[in-house]
């Protein structure tokens, strides 16, 4: 095929990138525009010879755009306007001004790509955001199809659900298409297969659930009544809990942990939990072993923060958790960092988080970028793998 001619927006660590790289399909990324200097600087090394516009979106003319004719637009707009735990201002947040100056500019483009593909937060689909995409895709004729996915569909053991769409202009329907639908799981590319509605849930239906989900009273994020503290096991674990992971642990279909971790124990060090913060979070940890075959979502705050950013790492497999939090309350400060402390938890390292986002061994970071910068970077960046199975479909 001939070579693709693509812009990717919202560049950051260059993600989208290394996507397009692992997607195989002949391309050229002709232009990658993001304000972030730490991020830019990580690109710039990892793709020496793509341009890199370190400007605002808003700041390149119709003109500028017309120039580089591009087949191709992926981009990563801003999240913060559209996450759970932020202030969800949508279009009404200034950080959406330039995706919004965007579908402004699509329809005028002398020349309209063939291709877009879009990854944001879970949260986005039900955003005005998302339906101002929806009426700027049909105002200039494109197909296209949305998709909720985690790198778990890939076998990958970690938990990132996004949102993603993707776009093909003034073309026949995706054969895996589903109209007013969001795909739960990559298609089966069969157009024969009769089972095409499995993994997909309908958007007025999805809207409804998570309409109901956020005012029913006392209820966490699945909808579910906030566990009484006689129903803890251990850990602040429920037994529902630890049954969820459990099966997730048994799912031969994903991969264990140990196949994205380093070798070098030296160096690793470093990234053991200190004391204060062993005592303080140690209910609130999600501990898993190089063995467990999951990891929750590692967020831009991980390796500072430590409640709900991700994943730490039991280094002592033989260790089993119950023993050591068992009662625990009732022990001292010093008896407590003492049973602790044999676990041997640390921090997933940068680089182990770029393994299980799918980036490849070579890519890398320079040595200015601080380990904090590092995990703010991935914790903003996407995950490889999943993005790139979305580019053969788009482009196939």
């Amino acid at each position: 095929m001939e070579r693709v001619r693509v812009l990717e927006l919202y560049s950051g660590i260059g993600g989208m990138h290394q996507a397009l790289r692992a997607s195989g399909i002949p391309s050229e990324v002709v232009v990658a525009v993001d304000v972030n200097t730490v991020a830019n600087d990580v690109y710039m090394q990892n793709f020496p010879t793509t341009p890199l516009w370190p400007k605002t979106i808003e700041g390149i003319s119709l003109k500028e755009f017309d120039r580089l004719s591009f087949d191709m637009i992926l981009m990563s707009p801003p999240c913060q306007p559209f996450t759970r735990i932020g202030r969800q201002g949508d279009i009404s947040d200034p950080r959406t001004r330039s995706f919004l100056y965007i579908l402004d500019i699509l329809p005028r483009l002398t020349k309209l790509p063939k291709y877009i593909l879009l990854e944001n937060v879970k949260g986005f689909e039900t955003s005005t955001a998302r339906d101002e995409l929806i009426r700027t895709l049909e105002k200039c004729e494109y197909t296209y199809q949305e998709f909720l996915l985690s790198p778990t569909c890939l076998g990958i053991p970690n938990s990132r659900l996004r949102y993603f769409l993707i776009a093909r202009l003034q073309s026949e329907p995706f054969t895996f298409q589903v109209p007013g639908r969001i795909l739960t799981d990559f298609p089966s590319l069969d157009p024969a297969n009769s089972r095409k509605f499995e993994g997909s849930i309908c958007l007025k239906e999805f809207h409804s659930l998570v309409s109901s989900k956020d005012s029913a009273s006392g209820s966490n994020d699945n909808g579910r009544q906030c566990p009484q503290k006689e129903d803890f096991l251990y850990k602040l674990e429920t037994a529902e809990e630890l049954e969820r992971k459990q099966q997730q642990d048994n799912d031969l279909s994903l991969q264990m942990l140990k196949d994205f971790l380093q070798d070098d124990g030296e160096e690793l060090s470093q990234f053991f939990l200190p004391p204060k913060s062993l005592l303080r979070y140690a209910f609130l940890l999600d501990i898993v072993t190089p063995s467990c075959r999951r990891s929750t979502c590692f967020t831009k705050g991980y390796g500072h923060y430590v409640e709900g950013t991700g994943s730490v790492l039991q280094m002592a497999e033989d260790i089993q958790l119950e023993s050591v939090f068992k009662f625990f309350e009732a022990l001292s400060e010093e008896e407590k960092l003492l049973k602790l402390s044999t676990l041997k938890l640390r921090y997933f390292t940068p680089r182990e988080i770029a393994n299980l986002h799918g980036f490849p061994p070579e890519f890398g970071f320079p040595d200015k970028v601080t380990i904090k910068q590092r995990y703010r970077l991935l914790g903003n960046s996407l995950n490889v793998q999943v993005v790139a199975k979305l580019i053969l479909l788009l482009v196939g």
